[in-house]
């Protein structure tokens, strides 16, 4: 296991056997309980009760489905960092809205599988933002991340932060690349706030030797139903929320000027790339006035 948690790298840095951790910039303040969680044990350890609330009731997808085309460790795929972003601004423009009507201010989010950009929305200060991906160079840009660590989700999907640690979990056109995703919704349920929101979103759009052969073989809808599974296996998790957006004619005259000129050396299709979001939230739905 590998856990990188700092937005940038000094000279002085601490280190364990397990664990590497380096100084935050000086805007930040340090927070003991994230640098160093207790030890994983999916459990609940403030209740003598034992729940089933977040264990797996069954595993979707079967072990072809879970094979990539390409075997190599996913940390080599993303060894050079790649500052680019991988939908168009349509899509970023319903995400980046979506975000600002779930989350709140006061909330603590990860947000898990990211990159140099997160499409939070630019004028909402969080409370925390701590920043989840294989690349540190890219995780270092990103300028909506509080702290940030490295790790591979299909080597060791276990998360190591206390239960309850967040009230938002964010997944972001990654989703198709996970190869235990039944083990990783759980670990997210359990890191989660009761009332605690996790929206997970994608496109058409992959890096198709990277993505999972169950991902790669269907179709939208099909895709749109992998994830509603993924949280319907694990206990505790509210019936998903489904919201679906698919290009029309009139998104083409809407392009920014890039999105144009990408369009025409082949870098981006014709149409909008379409817009899936699956919401589901550990326990209850929570009401905001």
């Amino acid at each position: 296991m590998f856990l990188t948690i700092a937005p940038n790298s000094h000279p002085k840095t601490w280190e364990s056997s397990n664990l590497h951790l380096f100084p935050l910039p000086s805007k930040i303040k340090t927070n003991p309980s994230l640098i160093i969680p207790k030890a994983y044990n999916n459990e609940d350890n403030n209740n003598s009760t034992k729940s089933t609330a977040g264990k797996i009731k069954r595993m979707v997808l079967t072990q072809q489905g879970r094979t990539k085309l390409n075997i190599l460790p996913d940390r080599e795929f993303y060894t050079f960092p790649r500052f680019v972003t991988h939908v168009d601004d349509c899509f970023i423009s319903n995400l980046t809205n979506l975000y600002r009507k779930c989350l709140r201010p006061e909330f603590e989010i990860l947000d898990l599988m990211s990159s140099w950009v997160s499409h939070l929305p630019q004028e909402v200060k969080y409370r925390k933002v701590v920043g989840h991906g294989l690349n540190a160079q890219e995780l270092a840009k990103n300028p909506k991340l509080d702290y940030f660590f490295v790790k591979d989700l299909n080597e060791d999907e276990k998360l190591e932060f206390e239960n309850c640690s967040f009230d938002a979990v964010l997944c972001t056109v990654s989703v198709q690349y996970l190869q235990q995703p039944e083990k990783v919704f759980a670990e997210v349920f359990r890191i989660l706030r009761p009332g605690g929101v996790f929206i997970v979103s994608f496109s058409n759009r992959l890096f198709y030797d990277k993505a999972i052969n169950a991902w790669r073989d269907s179709t939208g809808y099909g895709r749109v139903q992998l994830v509603v599974q993924y949280f319907q296996c694990i206990k505790g998790f509210t019936e998903p929320e489904v919201i679906r957006k698919l290009p029309s004619n009139d998104d083409q005259e809407n392009k920014s000027p890039l999105s144009k000129i990408m369009q025409l050396i082949g870098l981006l299709s014709a149409s909008s790339d379409p817009f899936y979001a699956v919401i589901a939230y550990r326990n209850f739905k929570p009401v905001h006035e």
